[in-house]
């Protein structure tokens, strides 16, 4: 069973005015359909207002469909009586960490989702034992997250979902807000979480290096799918991705722009290491 499934999905909010008289109907999500299945590292891609944020929401049930249905481990988001059940399952991620921390010591921080959910005290322990140390935070976890740097904080509030035992993480452009190095620090822990504990997640962001070696990406658009497939083959299509305003690797651009001039590389790559390959083949 897909773990989020999305069928004829849609979304239209009010638009109101200052007065608060509604003045239009504005669709931000349309017919869109798609499955992720359990264990999957799915990317989610779009410019600013592309519908990817509301479509993230969605899975959390956060936001209901106004048409169309969005499953989540076969729950209707619709359902009120599965909310709880639903979120457990699907642990949302912010953009900004501060949003999301509300203890003074980061490892009360971490279990307070349990504790919430009426966890035995015992196994809240080792759970935010356990999900420090799957984000690299232990050493921290007496420390208070007002001194930590946003890289670090944003690994608390995902060892916080991670400790409500979520099948499937939705991050909604976690890195958004941090340097360089921040970046590199969520993304590590994100995918150690993958590829060690089997969790699915859902990445939405507009760094395109952050999703080269995820499974499958999802480009959006004026909240349709506007593009999907493997990264090698989203990416590839550098003029479509032009045209909707975003960007391709570097390494994918130089092979993009080298294939005009002739030279015969594959225009799928990646990698700085596939394109030093590809060159060496041509010799």
């Amino acid at each position: 069973m897909a773990i989020v499934k999305a069928e004829d999905l849609q979304h239209v909010y009010a638009e109101v005015d200052e007065d608060g008289k509604v003045t239009a109907a504005v669709t931000a999500l349309s017919n869109i359909d798609l499955e992720v299945e359990p264990g999957q590292f799915i990317g989610i891609l779009g410019h600013n207002g592309s519908g990817k944020s509301t479509f993230a929401k969605h899975i959390n049930a956060l936001l209901t469909p106004t048409g169309g249905t969005m499953y989540v481990e076969g729950m209707d988001t619709r359902d009120e009586e599965k909310i709880l059940d639903i979120r457990q399952t699907a642990g949302m991620v912010f953009q900004n960490p501060d949003n999301q921390i509300i203890a003074s010591v980061v490892e009360e921080d971490v279990g307070f989702g349990p504790e919430n959910m009426g966890i035995p005290s015992d196994e809240i322990w080792r759970r935010v034992d356990e999900a420090l140390e799957a984000t690299g935070m232990t050493a921290y976890r007496e420390h208070s997250p007002n001194k930590l740097s946003g890289g670090q904080k944003q690994r608390v509030a995902i060892a916080g979902v991670m400790a409500m035992r979520p099948k499937c993480i939705i991050m909604d452009e976690p890195t958004a807000m941090l340097d360089p190095v921040g970046r590199v620090e969520v993304l590590d822990a994100v995918k150690k979480l993958n590829k060690e504990e089997k969790v699915t997640v859902i990445h939405i962001t507009h760094y395109m290096n952050e999703v080269t070696d995820a499974d499958y990406l999802y480009v959006m658009d004026k909240g349709r799918i506007a593009l999907e497939g493997k990264p090698g083959e989203v990416f590839s299509q550098v003029e479509k991705m032009k045209e909707l305003g975003l960007d391709v690797p570097q390494v994918t651009e130089l092979a993009h722009e080298l294939r005009k001039e002739g030279v015969d590389i594959p225009a799928d790559i990646l990698t700085v290491d596939e394109m030093v390959e590809a060159i060496c083949r041509l010799r």
